[in-house]
């Protein structure tokens, strides 16, 4: 195969058969998926026994102003569509992301906001990286981020000082 073109006709051939198989394999696993009947049933609660407990603290503290919600994700409190970045990347970014908590304002329901519980997965390497992209994220967006060590040793007097430091900081 001296020919230059001969070569090039080969490995063109060779790519729309390799983009082919992907497209195919592709849309047989999306038949796949969208055919199979999956099995699911209720969990017996959707937050673990420290952020029960938790919540339970919380809401004592805050909920003369705050309505509290468990386990928001990141696309739910923060708006990707930014002129100049790419919608989807940035949607699929923070879409697979969750705060263990958000306080919104009781009138409006403006999150107001993040509160993370820090257990001991937070030190594992994925987990801190993960955080520290979060933080930068709710930095960037402007919607404060506390973050707690340890939500056995707190009380409602511990929150809301944590919650008045934020507001000092972040004005």
């Amino acid at each position: 195969m001296d020919n230059p073109y001969a070569i090039l006709v080969v490995i063109l051939v060779a790519v729309v058969v390799v983009v082919a198989i992907k497209i195919s394999s592709g849309s047989e696993r999306r038949k796949v998926l969208k055919n199979n009947k999956y099995s699911y049933y209720a969990k017996d609660s959707i937050m673990t026994r420290a952020e029960t407990e938790f919540f339970k603290t919380l809401y004592s503290a805050v909920n003369e102003r705050y309505l509290v919600f468990p386990q928001v994700h990141l696309s739910a409190l923060l708006d990707h569509r930014i002129k100049g970045q790419d919608w989807r990347i940035a949607f699929r970014h923070i879409n697979g992301k969750s705060v263990d908590f958000v306080l919104c304002d009781k009138l409006t329901l403006r999150p107001t906001y993040a509160l993370e519980l820090d257990d001991f997965t937070h030190n594992q390497r994925d987990r801190v990286e993960r955080d520290i992209e979060v933080e930068r994220i709710f930095k960037e967006a402007r919607l404060p981020l506390i973050r707690f060590k340890n939500a056995d040793a707190t009380s409602d007097e511990i929150i809301q000082a944590l919650i008045s430091a934020k507001k000092m900081t972040d004005a």
